[in-house]
């Protein structure tokens, strides 16, 4: 059994599309969304000496098929993460326990969103 496919106009557009998402091109300006959730983090974080509010940083590795974003706060305190202390919560010294807030979701949630519409919006009108 054949099978046979005839086409006809010009493939201009797709091969177009297909270049442009080849190359990642609706990536660009995430560095910009990328401090946003910085700023967000910082501005969520519970606030005591302020120094795990101020070191919230981004990294942004690319690779020809993806783009990763990744956040990190700096401040540890023997050894533990003190940004994963206030969201989950910890045990001190004396037996005690200090209930966690969730302020990393909150504050990110808006700037996934916006992430998400600004590769969407690229990707469909590439």
């Amino acid at each position: 059994m054949a099978v046979s496919f005839t086409s006809r106009g010009s493939w201009k557009k797709t091969e177009a599309f297909l270049l442009k998402n080849s190359r990642g091109d609706f990536f660009q300006g995430l560095d910009s969304l990328a401090q946003e959730g910085v700023n967000a983090l910082a501005k969520s974080t519970p606030v005591e000496s302020g120094l795990a509010a101020e070191s919230w940083t981004f990294k942004i590795e690319r690779s020809r098929a993806s783009l990763t974003i990744t956040w990190n706060n700096t401040d540890v305190e023997t050894g533990f993460p003190v940004a994963i202390m206030l969201q989950y919560g910890y045990a001190t010294g004396t037996g005690g326990y200090v209930a966690g807030v969730d302020y990393i979701n909150p504050a990110m949630r808006p700037v996934f969103d916006r992430i998400r519409d600004k590769v969407w919006k690229a990707v469909t009108s590439a």
